[in-house]
Protein backbone atom coordinates (compact mmCIF):
# COMPACT_ATOMS: atom_id res chain seq x y z
CA UNK A 1 0.00 0.00 0.00
CA UNK A 2 2.84 2.41 0.73
CA UNK A 3 4.09 1.96 -2.85
CA UNK A 4 0.69 2.98 -4.18
CA UNK A 5 0.75 6.20 -2.18
CA UNK A 6 4.17 7.10 -3.57
CA UNK A 7 2.81 6.65 -7.11
CA UNK A 8 0.14 9.27 -6.47
CA UNK A 9 2.82 11.88 -5.84
CA UNK A 10 5.08 10.97 -8.76
CA UNK A 11 4.81 12.45 -12.22
CA UNK A 12 4.04 10.31 -15.24
CA UNK A 13 7.62 10.83 -16.43
CA UNK A 14 9.03 9.57 -13.10
CA UNK A 15 6.85 6.47 -13.21
CA UNK A 16 7.80 5.78 -16.84
CA UNK A 17 11.49 6.10 -15.95
CA UNK A 18 11.03 3.69 -13.03
CA UNK A 19 9.34 1.11 -15.26
CA UNK A 20 12.04 1.44 -17.92
CA UNK A 21 14.67 1.01 -15.21
CA UNK A 22 13.14 -2.35 -14.27
CA UNK A 23 10.55 -1.42 -11.60
CA UNK A 24 7.69 -3.27 -13.26
CA UNK A 25 5.36 -2.56 -10.33
CA UNK A 26 5.56 1.19 -11.01
CA UNK A 27 3.46 0.51 -14.12
CA UNK A 28 0.54 -0.18 -11.78
CA UNK A 29 0.70 3.49 -10.79
CA UNK A 30 0.24 4.55 -14.41
CA UNK A 31 -2.57 2.06 -14.92
CA UNK A 32 -4.32 3.24 -11.74
CA UNK A 33 -3.95 6.87 -12.81
CA UNK A 34 -5.53 6.41 -16.27
CA UNK A 35 -7.77 3.33 -16.03
CA UNK A 36 -11.04 5.06 -15.11
CA UNK A 37 -10.79 7.86 -17.66
CA UNK A 38 -9.70 5.57 -20.49
CA UNK A 39 -12.29 2.98 -19.54
CA UNK A 40 -15.09 5.58 -19.54
CA UNK A 41 -14.01 6.77 -22.99
CA UNK A 42 -13.86 3.21 -24.36
CA UNK A 43 -17.36 2.42 -23.06
CA UNK A 44 -18.75 5.57 -24.67
CA UNK A 45 -17.02 4.92 -27.95
CA UNK A 46 -17.61 1.18 -28.24
CA UNK A 47 -21.02 1.09 -26.61
CA UNK A 48 -20.56 -1.85 -24.29
CA UNK A 49 -18.52 -2.72 -21.24
CA UNK A 50 -17.11 -6.03 -22.49
CA UNK A 51 -15.59 -4.54 -25.65
CA UNK A 52 -14.38 -1.53 -23.68
CA UNK A 53 -12.65 -3.74 -21.12
CA UNK A 54 -10.99 -5.73 -23.91
CA UNK A 55 -9.79 -2.53 -25.58
CA UNK A 56 -8.55 -1.14 -22.27
CA UNK A 57 -6.62 -4.27 -21.35
CA UNK A 58 -5.05 -4.51 -24.77
CA UNK A 59 -4.16 -0.81 -24.62
CA UNK A 60 -2.30 -1.18 -21.33
CA UNK A 61 -0.49 -4.31 -22.57
CA UNK A 62 0.54 -2.54 -25.79
CA UNK A 63 1.62 0.54 -23.84
CA UNK A 64 3.72 -1.55 -21.48
CA UNK A 65 5.41 -3.41 -24.33
CA UNK A 66 6.06 -0.20 -26.24
CA UNK A 67 6.90 2.05 -23.29
CA UNK A 68 10.44 2.63 -24.54
CA UNK A 69 8.83 4.23 -27.61
CA UNK A 70 7.06 6.87 -25.52
CA UNK A 71 9.17 9.80 -26.72
CA UNK A 72 7.87 12.24 -24.11
CA UNK A 73 7.23 10.41 -20.83
CA UNK A 74 5.69 13.53 -19.28
CA UNK A 75 2.95 13.15 -21.93
CA UNK A 76 2.29 9.48 -21.12
CA UNK A 77 -1.43 10.23 -20.72
CA UNK A 78 -1.81 11.53 -24.27
CA UNK A 79 0.37 8.72 -25.60
CA UNK A 80 -1.66 5.95 -23.96
CA UNK A 81 -4.91 7.72 -24.92
CA UNK A 82 -3.79 7.58 -28.56
CA UNK A 83 -3.15 3.84 -28.26
CA UNK A 84 -6.68 3.41 -26.86
CA UNK A 85 -8.25 5.52 -29.60
CA UNK A 86 -6.54 3.40 -32.26
CA UNK A 87 -7.57 0.18 -30.51
CA UNK A 88 -11.19 1.36 -30.26
CA UNK A 89 -11.17 2.32 -33.94
CA UNK A 90 -9.98 -1.14 -34.88
CA UNK A 91 -12.44 -2.92 -32.61
CA UNK A 92 -15.30 -0.71 -33.77
CA UNK A 93 -14.54 -1.43 -37.41
CA UNK A 94 -14.32 -5.17 -36.73
CA UNK A 95 -17.60 -5.15 -34.81
CA UNK A 96 -19.27 -3.07 -37.51
CA UNK A 97 -18.30 -5.62 -40.15
CA UNK A 98 -19.65 -8.47 -37.97
CA UNK A 99 -22.91 -6.66 -37.23
CA UNK A 100 -23.58 -5.89 -40.88
CA UNK A 101 -23.66 -9.59 -41.52
CA UNK A 102 -25.89 -10.35 -38.54
CA UNK A 103 -28.28 -7.41 -38.31
CA UNK A 104 -30.12 -5.23 -40.81
CA UNK A 105 -30.70 -1.52 -40.39
CA UNK A 106 -34.46 -2.08 -40.27
CA UNK A 107 -34.22 -4.18 -37.12
CA UNK A 108 -32.03 -1.53 -35.45
CA UNK A 109 -34.52 1.19 -36.36
CA UNK A 110 -37.35 -0.95 -35.02
CA UNK A 111 -35.57 -1.21 -31.68
CA UNK A 112 -34.89 2.51 -31.65
CA UNK A 113 -38.57 3.38 -32.02
CA UNK A 114 -39.22 1.85 -28.60
CA UNK A 115 -36.83 4.19 -26.76
CA UNK A 116 -38.89 7.19 -25.61
CA UNK A 117 -37.08 9.46 -23.13
CA UNK A 118 -39.71 9.25 -20.39
CA UNK A 119 -37.10 9.00 -17.66
CA UNK A 120 -33.35 9.27 -17.12
CA UNK A 121 -32.69 5.63 -18.13
CA UNK A 122 -34.65 5.99 -21.35
CA UNK A 123 -32.85 9.25 -22.13
CA UNK A 124 -29.47 7.60 -21.60
CA UNK A 125 -30.53 4.82 -23.97
CA UNK A 126 -31.69 7.40 -26.51
CA UNK A 127 -28.30 9.13 -26.34
CA UNK A 128 -26.49 5.80 -26.81
CA UNK A 129 -28.80 5.01 -29.71
CA UNK A 130 -28.08 8.38 -31.34
CA UNK A 131 -24.31 8.06 -30.76
CA UNK A 132 -24.39 4.66 -32.46
CA UNK A 133 -25.83 6.31 -35.57
CA UNK A 134 -23.17 9.00 -35.90
CA UNK A 135 -20.18 8.07 -38.02
CA UNK A 136 -17.29 6.58 -36.02
CA UNK A 137 -15.09 9.60 -36.81
CA UNK A 138 -17.73 12.06 -35.64
CA UNK A 139 -18.55 9.99 -32.53
CA UNK A 140 -14.86 9.84 -31.61
CA UNK A 141 -14.41 13.62 -32.00
CA UNK A 142 -17.64 14.37 -30.12
CA UNK A 143 -16.70 12.14 -27.19
CA UNK A 144 -13.17 13.52 -26.96
CA UNK A 145 -14.48 17.10 -26.97
CA UNK A 146 -17.70 16.91 -24.96
CA UNK A 147 -17.27 13.87 -22.72
CA UNK A 148 -13.51 13.78 -22.13
CA UNK A 149 -13.36 17.59 -22.30
CA UNK A 150 -10.12 17.68 -24.31
CA UNK A 151 -8.96 20.82 -26.06
CA UNK A 152 -8.68 20.66 -29.83
CA UNK A 153 -4.88 20.63 -29.50
CA UNK A 154 -5.10 17.61 -27.18
CA UNK A 155 -7.48 15.97 -29.64
CA UNK A 156 -4.93 16.51 -32.44
CA UNK A 157 -2.28 14.79 -30.31
CA UNK A 158 -4.55 11.86 -29.50
CA UNK A 159 -6.02 11.28 -32.96
CA UNK A 160 -3.40 12.59 -35.37
CA UNK A 161 -6.20 14.41 -37.24
CA UNK A 162 -5.94 18.11 -38.19
CA UNK A 163 -7.70 20.59 -35.91
CA UNK A 164 -9.96 21.93 -38.68
CA UNK A 165 -11.16 18.40 -39.48
CA UNK A 166 -11.82 17.71 -35.79
CA UNK A 167 -13.84 20.91 -35.44
CA UNK A 168 -15.93 19.95 -38.46
CA UNK A 169 -16.49 16.42 -37.09
CA UNK A 170 -17.62 17.79 -33.72
CA UNK A 171 -19.94 20.29 -35.43
CA UNK A 172 -21.50 17.64 -37.67
CA UNK A 173 -21.83 15.19 -34.79
CA UNK A 174 -23.66 17.82 -32.74
CA UNK A 175 -26.00 18.59 -35.65
CA UNK A 176 -26.74 14.92 -36.27
CA UNK A 177 -27.23 14.12 -32.57
CA UNK A 178 -29.53 17.13 -32.17
CA UNK A 179 -31.68 15.93 -35.10
CA UNK A 180 -31.76 12.30 -33.93
CA UNK A 181 -32.64 13.21 -30.36
CA UNK A 182 -35.36 15.57 -31.59
CA UNK A 183 -36.87 12.61 -33.48
CA UNK A 184 -36.79 10.52 -30.31
CA UNK A 185 -38.55 13.26 -28.34
CA UNK A 186 -41.30 13.50 -30.97
CA UNK A 187 -41.86 9.73 -30.96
Amino acid sequence: MAGHISWEHESDAALVRRVLAGDVEAYAGLVARYRDRLGRYAVHLLGNTADAEDALQETFVRAYRGLAGCATPERFGAWVFRILVNRCRTMGAQRSRRERVVMSNESMLGEADVAHPADRQAWAEAIRWALDRVSPEQREAFLLKHVEDLSYQEMVEVTGVRESALKMRVKRACETLRALLAEVERA
